[in-house]
């Protein structure tokens, strides 16, 4: 099921200007092959494309490092000196040496690869899947799928098939959340049930009160690189919230690495095993807890929590009525986040790009989306992870690919000057907006919002009182 993102991909490089080649340690390593007729036709596919000439050796390589090995580090070597921008492989050992080397944010499989390239070359055309919330039982005729064959192995035992598993937790009324593909197939599924001091793990802990249990969490290759992770993680923080669950919790197995990747960055945290698997546990506190942790580990961690304080700057960003909608489609349609066929909305951790003169926003700080032009109110909130200056269109494709909403014309047409990188985390949307004539009214601003202006914190309280938070 490759292949067709494979196509695309070089497609969409080959309409962008991007250049792909090919390591020399990666022919070497192919020759090695032992299935002559994959091998050949592995060279021929290779020879379309340049080879990297001059290619370091990695200084990681010593006479006792396998074949194998010495193949990966060089090619990673290849990476870590800039000698590319990007590295694109299915290689699950490669991944796994690029996230310990910390440049885990530079490689790609295909379908993420080919996403990035989609985002910016084909912009108009991306749109997030839909999620559905469902009760289990309408979904036991599409067992078949397959999305449910790579769930088998993990719940098929001698005393029960994972048929039989589906059926009599459908039985109980438990309900998911699923994406599906184009033609509607589904290729994603969260299934999720409230529990009450529940034991979680083989040390018999206990969280007391309510949580929510994420029971299965799968993402199908089709959907890998479209945010369907984010989108789940953001259905669960939302019900848990309108339900006041103090926890949310997963058990997964070491194996799972993208996943595990994924909670991790929105505050799991491990609370011992579970059999085999590795039991996850995020802090879902109904109030806020005291300051601790700095005001983006904060917000990490304790989602939908962030905080406030006099030590946090806060900031009105001006955002045009084009990149408003790609970013937070669920407030250009008007839809729910829940309820059949309406729009999932965007991701959490989302990208802005500006020309503002300021440089004092820090990681942690609080960002009001203002949309200009038509509407002319705040709409949303958001808290900084990091805001960097570049003049290189290269360097900001590479930093904002994975949240980007921006075309490669856009950014090369921004890079000509300083620009200024926003990387943010989505907290939500005001329930009513505040207008620009009410931002004038209480003397929040003076005029025009057209760059990104700090407020005070006594002006900051004010938009919260108006926007009914």
């Amino acid at each position: 099921m490759l292949e067709p993102s494979l196509a695309n991909f070089v497609r969409l490089a080959g309409v962008g200007g991007h250049q792909l080649l090919y390591h020399p340690a990666s022919k070497i390593d192919i020759e090695r092959d032992k299935d002559i007729e994959r091998r050949n036709r592995t060279l021929v596919r290779i020879s379309q494309y340049t080879m990297l000439e001059g290619a370091p050796s990695s200084p990681c390589n010593t006479s006792q490092t396998s074949p194998n090995d010495e193949c990966d580090n060089d090619i990673l070597h290849a990476l870590e000196c800039s000698a590319v921008h990007a590295l694109v492989t299915e290689d699950k050992e490669i991944h796994a040496k690029a996230r310990k080397a910390g440049f885990s944010h530079r490689i790609y499989n295909i379908q993420t690869a080919e996403d990035w390239l989609r985002r910016l070359h084909e912009p108009s055309a991306v749109h997030l899947p839909n999620i559905e919330d469902v009760h289990m039982y309408s979904l036991t005729s599409q067992l078949s799928s397959p999305l449910f064959d790579s769930l088998r192995a993990s719940y098929d035992t001698p005393q029960r098939s994972f048929n039989t598993w589906f059926h009599i937790k459908a039985q109980t009324g438990r309900k998911a959340w699923i994406a599906r593909a184009d033609l509607g197939n589904i290729e994603a599924i969260c299934i999720y049930a409230m529990q009450t001091d529940e034991i979680i793990n083989d040390e018999k802990d206990c969280l007391e009160g309510l949580s929510l249990k994420l029971c299965t969490f799968k993402v199908g290759e089709q959907m890998r690189g479209r945010k369907i992770g984010e989108l789940f993680l953001k259905a669960a923080f939302r019900f848990a919230t309108e339900n006041r669950c103090e926890n949310i919790f997963v058990h997964t197995s070491p194996e799972q690495v993208y996943l595990l990747k994924l909670l991790k960055d929105f505050g799991f945290q491990q609370r011992g095993t579970y059999g085999a698997d590795i039991m996850l546990v995020k802090d879902h506190p109904s109030l806020p807890p005291a300051a601790g942790p700095n005001a983006l580990d904060y917000a990490r961690l304790y989602f939908p929590h962030f905080r406030t304080d006099i030590t946090v700057q806060k900031f009105l960003v001006p955002i045009k009525p084009q990149y408003h909608q790609v970013l937070f489609p669920e407030l250009a349609y008007q839809a729910q986040l829940f309820g059949g066929g309406s729009t999932a909305g965007n991701a959490i951790k989302q990208a802005y790009l500006c020309k503002a003169q300021t440089t004092k926003v820090q990681p942690g700080d609080v960002v009001l989306f203002y949309r200009t032009e038509d509407q002319q109110s705040v709409t949303t909130i958001g808290v900084v992870e990091c805001y960097e200056v570049h003049d290189n269109a290269a360097s900001i494709m590479q930093l904002v690919s994975r949240r980007t909403v921006y075309s490669q014309k856009d950014i090369e047409a921004m890079a000509s000057k300083p620009t200024k990188v926003m990387l943010f985390r989505l907290v939500g949307h005001f329930p009513s907006a505040i207008s620009y004539a009410s931002l004038i009214r209480e003397r929040i601003v003076s005029g025009p919002i057209q760059s990104i202006t700090k407020i005070s914190d006594d002006a900051f309280s004010r938009i919260f009182e108006l926007s009914g938070w």
